[in-house]
């Protein structure tokens, strides 16, 4: 017989395994959807509810991080991510040798462009694409190659065990104690035709100088790695602002595709 004390371990150690790697977490993926819904034109969002019929981007946003538990989809696991030493630029010998986000997006995007894929891998192609524009807007996603994008990083949230990618993730944003939807809609308040515009016309690869520049903030932490309501005041602002970049670059993409 099975000793109870152990099951309850490997459940406590699966699923924290599973927090540490997921990106944005299930609330950040769906508001940056939200947000790329309400900023499709006509015929984008025409095309779009052709394809996924009931489900949403903001539902489809979570896919990636969901069919984990599947291992049939294993060689996905290095898609969520990229890494870049400080002082460098992206160098794709550096990545891993299963892909990597960034040269995974262009995949991505230049398939759905190409107008070749079946109704089933157009799906998966745009549920790909909706995570993926999230994963680059979470500056830990662009790791330095040292810490595991923060997961190695051990902090106490608000009293509570966590690490520096999961605070990036989720803390911050369900400290909050709102829906995605609450989220998206105050976010989205925000933007104005001028910023969308200048938003969507720079290139992917300026998605990864942004997170690079944001490493000084993120990882300015105190010694003794107790981060509180002073942490939160001052990341929680950049934290909504890769939210709501994020869902308005990602609205340019599938305008640009089915629009």
């Amino acid at each position: 017989m099975i000793c109870m004390r152990n099951l309850f371990l490997l459940f406590v150690l699966v699923t924290t395994t599973c927090q540490q790697t997921f990106a944005w977490g299930q609330t950040g993926h769906r508001v940056i959807g939200q947000i790329a819904t309400w900023h499709l034109n006509k015929r984008a969002q025409k095309n779009i509810n052709k394809l996924l019929g009931p489900e949403t981007l903001a539902m489809s946003g979570t896919w990636m991080d969901e069919v984990r538990s599947d291992s049939t989809y294993n060689y996905m696991v290095t898609w969520h991510y990229l890494t870049i030493p400080g002082g460098e630029q992206y160098d794709v010998s550096k990545q891993d040798a299963g892909g990597n986000a960034y040269a995974t997006l262009q995949t991505i995007v230049a398939g759905l462009k190409s107008d070749t894929l079946s109704a089933e891998d157009e799906v998966v192609y745009l549920r790909i694409l909706v995570h993926l524009v999230g994963d680059l807007h979470q500056p830990l996603h662009v790791g330095t190659g040292e810490d595991k994008g923060g997961n190695d990083v051990k902090v106490r949230w608000m009293g509570g065990e966590s690490n520096l990618h999961r605070v990036w993730d989720s803390d911050m944003i369900d400290s909050k104690q709102l829906s995605y939807t609450e989220l998206a809609t105050y976010l989205n308040r925000f933007i104005t035709k001028d910023k969308a515009k200048q938003w969507q016309s720079v290139p992917f690869s300026q998605w990864l100088s942004e997170d690079m520049a944001l490493r000084e903030t993120v990882y300015d932490i105190p010694e003794d790695h107790y981060l509180s309501y002073h942490y939160a005041f001052k990341n929680y602002p950049v934290v909504e602002q890769r939210l709501l970049m994020a869902g308005v670059r990602l609205a340019g993409i599938l305008n640009d595709i089915y629009g």
